[in-house]
């Protein structure tokens, strides 16, 4: 899947996205794009439960078109 997070600017945020979908799926593979705000993310796990993740870490995401 991939995400839409708007609030994602640096590494801290990249750091911390990455962390909350290991909270979640410790085998997901993150990767993040700053330029673009967006992360693609592979994963077992509903997209529910990664956007309510990335959203308790503090980044509000939506599914990309």
């Amino acid at each position: 899947m991939i995400l839409n997070i708007p609030e994602m600017s640096c590494g801290h945020c990249r750091a911390a996205v990455e962390a909350a979908v290991a909270g979640l799926d410790a085998g997901a593979i993150v990767t993040v794009d700053l330029a673009a705000r967006q992360a693609e993310i592979v994963t077992g796990a509903a997209p529910e439960a990664v956007i309510a993740a990335l959203a308790a870490a503090g980044y509000e995401a939506t599914a990309a078109r």
